[in-house]
């Protein structure tokens, strides 16, 4: 009975067993053959890191990021391009992104991105890059990190730069590229690198573009069939361990359909180019002397692009390289509202003065430049030139242009306006550097001939120009900085020996014996402590006049870190001129040699200190110029001092006076709501 039971029972688990584990087997089989749909693609799969977590969700395969580090505006402007033609394209998924928002730590599962970047002071990226270009070398130069860490990541680089800068050309664009090779990143094709001095860069970039999209669509097809054959070699791999037949290979033949259709997409002449012809070398024949031969030159300075950009600013551009711009001080004094410091320190009139470069390029790029750098560097003339008497011309008719659309302008002085036809001073300081222009010295004659003054700066970067510069009315040299570490971040020279250069033109101006000027423009936080520095640098110009000016603010600008913040305050440019004075005064340069404050421009942020023993005559000061006492002197053919042509200065234009430099003739302007201004 014992044994039936036993039997009984034993039968019962035998079939328990057999109707549960058909039932568990069923399951699991249909389980199984569900799990292929949801392995990750392999770009996925294969490039996170187990030491990292991914913050953004993962996007598509196709997914492009474009990320820009711009400084002027240039690479965020080509970025934007690339994504506008991205996103016309089917199967293309478009991330545009300023490098500042750029999540980076996840850049090792991101399978394409390109970079536009630009190369700024020093060879080093824009400050809103900086974090990123950091973060980027120490990932690929840390041991820790291992070699295949940008191995699923397809990148691409074009680099926004200008080749006269050497060794830095584009040096931020080049070691990205570095980077990313050392730990194996793919590279889609070669960077490319824009150069600004040749004026073709939009169409570099155009070029690079089309071979971009090449490569990409290329890459992206591969990418996908890789990826498609790893996801049925699973789905076979799966099918065999469970050795069930399954419908997998069918769903993967139905998506390999697609992606076969998005290689064809992506092939598509909608994302094809013509090849660019490549870009003319400027060739510079020089004679036996290495001097260039300027008859041989043909490539104008002056190419569509920062036409452009020039001519928005409000420039009429003459020739190939020159042009002129109407002062806001030349439209506030034609409607009595008040003239420039030039008026108050020296007696011009605003109204009759035009605003002239004979080139528009320069060895520098300054900070503080409200051009916003349109113009192109150079360290020597390359271009085509313009003869003086045309330039001259052509300034005098596009400068007579600019004062005739004035008319009819509500407080427009018609006699002031008939007088401001008639031209008697230029200024030779607006963007670019005018001692670089070849036929510098014709130019002033022709000016001279005109019996139109001449009032000329130089950025203190070509002392054999100006060794063997003809006198003009006044000679200005910007000194920026007091030191080489100052002057190279605020000025940002392209010339290497760019301090030995400013040291001998300081030394130089010294030799001449027309009237000279220091022209110091002051920036809160970067130059304001170098008082001492300064009144060594006068002890070695010995300058007639030293001009000090506070920074203009003018706005945001994607050329310049500054902000209305580096513009001091009247009283701050003040205290420094008498701290400087101190300074200058207590080096014992000699009986001949004292310097002292003597007018101040309070709405130009201006004063001006003198020689006291040169221009304080009778217990009065001469800053203003006899102007026609300066032709005549410059038309004898005889050697003339500075002192030879000066001018009583009126009680209002003195330094400390109640007026504090505006002249009581003209009539402050008052805006609703807001204090007196002397501007438009």
């Amino acid at each position: 009975m014992e044994y039936l039971w036993t039997i009984l029972i034993a039968i019962v688990v035998l079939i328990g067993i057999g109707y549960v584990f058909p039932r568990k087997k069923e399951a699991s089989r249909q389980q199984n053959t569900q799990k292929p749909k949801e392995l990750p693609r392999r770009n996925q799969a294969t490039t996170e890191s187990p030491t990292q977590t991914t913050t953004e969700p993962q996007a598509p395969a196709s997914t492009l990021r474009i990320v820009y580090s711009s400084q002027k505006g240039t690479a965020k402007r080509y970025a934007t391009q690339l994504s506008v033609e991205a996103q016309k394209q089917s199967g293309v998924q478009v991330v545009l992104t300023n490098v500042k928002d750029f999540e980076f730590d996840d850049m090792h599962s991101m399978p394409y991105v390109v970079f536009v970047v630009s190369t700024y002071t020093d060879g080093k990226p824009p400050v809103e890059g900086t974090t990123f270009h950091d973060w980027l070398e120490d990932t690929a130069t840390d041991h820790r990190i291992p070699k295949s860490f940008f191995d699923g990541v397809h990148y691409a680089i074009f680099g926004c730069g200008n080749s006269l800068y050497k060794s830095n050309f584009n040096k931020v664009a080049r070691e990205m590229d570095e980077y990313f090779a050392l730990r194996s990143g793919k590279k889609i094709l070669p960077g490319g690198m824009g150069d600004e001095d040749s004026g073709e860069m939009d169409e570099q970039f155009k070029k690079w573009t089309n071979s971009f999209w090449r490569s990409f669509k290329r890459i992206v097809l591969r990418e996908a069939k890789k990826s498609e054959a790893v996801r049925k070699e699973q789905v076979r791999a799966q099918s065999l361990k469970e050795e069930e037949p399954s419908d997998s290979d069918q769903e993967g033949s139905n998506e390999m359909l697609e992606v076969e259709d998005m290689g064809k997409m992506m092939t598509g002449d909608s994302l094809a180019g013509d090849e660019n012809s490549e870009e003319d070398e400027v060739t510079l024949h020089r004679g036996p002397d290495g001097k260039i031969d300027l008859e041989a030159l043909t490539k104008p300075m002056v190419h569509p692009t920062m036409q452009k950009a020039l001519t928005k600013q409000g420039y009429k551009l003459i020739g190939t390289h020159s042009g002129v711009k109407l002062c806001r001080w030349t439209k506030a004094m034609l409607r009595g509202r008040g003239g420039c410091y030039k008026h108050t320190f020296y007696g011009i009139s605003s109204y009759q003065c035009m605003e002239m470069t004979p080139s528009l390029a320069c060895a520098n790029k300054c900070v503080f430049c409200w051009r916003h750098h349109t113009n192109p560097v150079a360290k020597e003339w390359k271009w085509k030139v313009d003869k003086p008497d045309f330039l001259i011309e052509g300034a005098v008719q596009n400068h007579l242009q600019l004062i005739k659309s004035c008319r009819g302008v509500p407080g427009v002085q018609p006699e002031r306006f008939q007088e401001a036809h008639t031209i008697r001073h230029c200024a030779l300081s607006l963007v670019g550097e005018p001692i670089i222009y070849p036929y510098i010295n014709e130019l002033l004659d022709e000016l001279h001939a005109r019996k139109i003054s001449t009032f000329m700066v130089t950025n203190a970067q070509f002392p054999d120009q100006l060794a063997s510069l003809k006198p003009v009315t006044q000679l200005y040299l910007s000194i920026d900085a007091s030191t080489k570490e100052s002057l190279k971040v605020i000025d940002r020279p392209l010339f290497a020996d760019y301090w030995e250069r400013f040291l001998t033109c300081i030394r130089t101006l010294k030799e001449k014996g027309q009237r000279t000027v220091f022209r110091l423009t002051l920036v809160k936080e970067f130059n304001m402590e170098e008082v001492q520095n300064y009144a060594e640098l006068v002890a070695q110009g010995l300058p007639d006049f030293i001009e000090v000016k506070g920074v203009t603010y003018c706005g945001t600008s994607d050329a310049s870190f500054l902000t209305i913040k580096n513009t001091p305050f009247h009283q701050e440019v003040r205290d420094f001129c008498k701290a400087l004075c101190e300074q200058i005064n207590a080096l014992a340069l000699g009986d001949e040699f004292e310097y002292e404050l003597a007018c101040e421009h309070e709405h130009s942020l201006c004063l001006l200190m003198a020689n006291k023993k040169k221009f304080f005559v009778e217990g009065k000061w001469h800053t203003w110029i006899d102007y026609p006492k300066f032709f005549a002197l410059e038309e004898s053919g005889k050697s003339f001092e500075s002192v030879e042509y000066m001018a009583e200065t009126p009680s209002w234009a003195i330094y400390g006076s109640e007026e504090k430099g505006f002249d009581p003739e003209e009539v402050r302007f008052m805006r609703k709501g807001k204090g007196p201004t002397s501007g438009c």
